[in-house]
């Protein structure tokens, strides 16, 4: 593992991985294992070869990868914001869209539509 060696960068680590994976794959692909199937679905790994040859593809992953903390954080906020206004609305229309079968504006209330033998 020397400074410029192969296996010093994670990105080549990655690309290692996949071609050793479907290297292994191809060689024991006449046997019928599980593990050979899990080997099979590395296979979906493959287009993540092109990132370690574009410098620029490479950085803008990166910068995506060290910036999901903070997207959860604001996700965590927005989620907390559609929490009070889902309460706010629980409180303000909880019931209040219910009607009387018979006459939705004569029979206001559930214990008058009840008494007229309607269905609330």
């Amino acid at each position: 593992m020397d400074k410029g060696s192969y296996l010093s960068e994670s990105w080549n680590c990655l690309d290692f991985f996949i071609v050793m994976s479907s290297i292994a794959d191809m060689s024991l692909s006449f046997l019928n294992i599980k593990f050979v199937k899990i080997l099979r679905l590395l296979r979906t790994l493959r287009p993540l070869r092109v990132i370690t040859h574009n410098v620029a593809l490479k950085m803008i992953v990166v910068a995506l990868l060290d910036s999901v903390a903070n997207i959860f954080n604001v996700l965590l906020i927005v989620l907390i914001v559609w929490l009070m206004f889902g309460i706010m609305g629980v409180n303000f229309f909880g019931g209040k869209f219910s009607y009387c079968d018979i006459d939705m504006y004569k029979f206001i209330s559930k214990f008058e539509c009840e008494i007229a033998g309607g269905i609330w």
